[in-house]
């Protein structure tokens, strides 16, 4: 049976990030479960958020559609019309192509959980509020430059 063991699959807070961008995503806890069971065409993973920690910089893909559902505890969305409170059972969709950049923050006292789904994303990937864009598989200044 297909059944998921989470404790099966590494739990890491590693980020690709520049150095200087890092820090808003170390209390950010991912499982890829995705690659860890055979599913390449779509990405998958459970996200645990320490209080204070953000899932990502705020962003937006030009072609990947992401999906998430809050399992546990609660996080503030923050898009560009505002913040939303999430909380469990609640859903979020952004679909591809749609300038409105994401992000959740843990701004509770406790940790809260969700699952992400996507896909490895082959265009690129927007960051609203820093210097920093994802474009040609790596990271780079808005104006192009490298890290």
């Amino acid at each position: 049976m297909p059944r998921i063991d989470l404790t099966s699959v590494e739990q890491t807070n590693r980020t690709g990030y520049p150095a200087e961008h890092a820090g808003a995503v170390d209390g950010r806890w991912v499982r890829r479960l995705g690659p860890a069971h055979g599913i390449s065409d779509f990405g998958v993973s459970h996200v645990v958020l320490k209080p204070g920690a953000a899932s990502s910089h705020r962003h937006w893909h030009e072609d990947e559609d992401e999906f998430l559902l809050m399992l546990a505890g609660e996080a503030v969305l923050v898009e560009n019309g505002g913040r939303t409170l999430m909380a469990a059972g609640d859903m979020a969709a952004f679909p591809k192509g749609e300038p409105d950049a994401h992000h959740l923050i843990n701004e509770s006292a406790s940790d809260c959980v969700f699952v992400a789904f996507g896909r490895p994303p082959a265009g690129d990937c927007h960051y609203a509020d820093i210097d920093l864009l994802w474009s040609g598989g790596a990271y780079r200044h808005k104006d192009g430059s490298s890290y």
